[in-house]
């Protein structure tokens, strides 16, 4: 990540189970990441962190690591509640990829090459397309589906670098999408690469939005969860409350932590 996202991170954001998430509001990370986009140098990775993410963070190193060289921003209300929880207050805006990507795109004004990379292959092209009719001043290339094996990435990177996109969108799902952005995308094949999870199939419409309401109440994960019992149950329903003991765990941890080195503050005076 380049040494702008480091500074911005560094001055504007919490820590959700060790981990740096940016607590910006919405007019503030569009200007912030349209301006990242505009750099001439250096390379910014977007990711996102919801509560099916943390518990991924939580027994996996290998994705902490990347997450830690990437741009977070907070998605849903799980780690709202890790941050009241952790400090007491929410964060100001829900950045979640399938909103926030798209109302980027609308707020930069600047035509920008966007390739995509993921998702089946009908599935991708159904997804330009309609990325193109959302933002027409953009030119967007459908440049793979998310099908290959890891063999075949270093290729597929190769290809991504032909096309001189200004931004990539990865949706291959977590944590392979971070970990792949991690190990071959690099400056020269696009100045600012976002993660995206299933933002194809949303854009694509094969999975359909909550309505705005219930966006607004942050319970789109109820109504997901109705619309694929099966498939969500268990990442809702078990990996809810893993989430939220791990919540109380860590904030435990803080807190003993706190009481240590006020102790040890205190010194020999106690």
């Amino acid at each position: 990540m380049n040494i702008v996202s480091n500074m911005a991170v560094f001055s504007s954001q919490r820590q959700v189970f060790g981990l740096p998430v940016c607590d910006l509001g919405w007019s503030d990370a569009f200007s912030f990441v349209s301006a990242l986009a505009d750099m001439p140098i250096g390379q910014t990775v977007i990711s996102f962190l919801n509560a099916h993410n943390a518990n991924v963070l939580v027994r996996d190193p290998e994705y902490r690591e990347a997450l830690e060289r990437h741009l977070v921003l907070p998605d849903g209300i799980g780690v709202d509640i890790a941050s009241l929880t952790m400090f007491g207050k929410f964060f100001p805006a829900n950045l979640n990829g399938t909103d926030f990507v798209p109302a980027l795109l609308t707020y930069m004004t600047t035509p920008k090459r966007i390739g995509l990379v993921g998702s089946r292959p009908e599935t991708l092209a159904n997804a330009r397309d309609q990325f193109a009719r959302h933002a027409p001043w953009h030119e967007f290339i459908a440049i793979h589906d998310g099908y290959f094996s890891e063999d075949r990435s270093a290729d597929i990177a190769r290809e991504i670098a032909s096309h001189k996109v200004d931004i990539l969108l990865v949706a291959m799902g977590t944590p392979r999408q971070e970990k792949w952005v991690d190990r071959y995308i690099r400056p020269e094949h696009a100045r600012l690469v976002i993660s995206v999870g299933a933002l194809f199939d949303f854009i694509a419409g094969e999975v359909p939005r909550a309505p705005e309401l219930i966006r607004h109440a942050r319970m789109e994960w109820l109504y997901r969860f109705l619309q694929e019992p099966r498939r969500l149950a268990g990442r809702y329903f078990i990996g809810g409350p893993v989430f939220l003991g791990h919540v109380a765990a860590y904030a435990v941890s803080q807190r003993l932590s706190d009481i240590k080195r006020a102790f040890w503050k205190l010194g020999p005076s106690v």
